[in-house]
């Protein structure tokens, strides 16, 4: 098992519900991975350093967690077919 760091962004635009459902979305491939969630750190609304998509401002999540190696590879093609999502940036610590 190793330790993982995710750091993404989703539209700021989504409605509170939304941004916690793609949260809990995210937390789920992990747990369903074999994977443990240690803590989730939610930045809120900051802006982009140059727009991405004629937009200037995202929501920031950073989520620490442990698992096999395989369980960063599926978040990361889960987060790319998701709608409402910017960036994402996974770091093996």
């Amino acid at each position: 098992m190793n330790k993982y760091e995710v750091l993404y962004i989703i539209q700021n635009e989504l409605s509170d519900e939304q941004k916690t459902a793609l949260i809990e979305k995210f937390k789920s491939v992990i747990e369903t991975g074999g994977g443990s969630v240690e803590s989730i750190d939610k930045w809120g609304a900051k802006k982009y350093a140059y727009p991405i998509d004629f937009k200037t401002e995202g929501y920031y999540v950073l989520m620490n967690f442990t698992s096999d190696p395989t369980v960063p590879q599926e978040l990361e093609r889960q987060m790319l077919i998701t709608d409402g999502f910017v960036r994402k940036l996974v770091l093996k610590k």
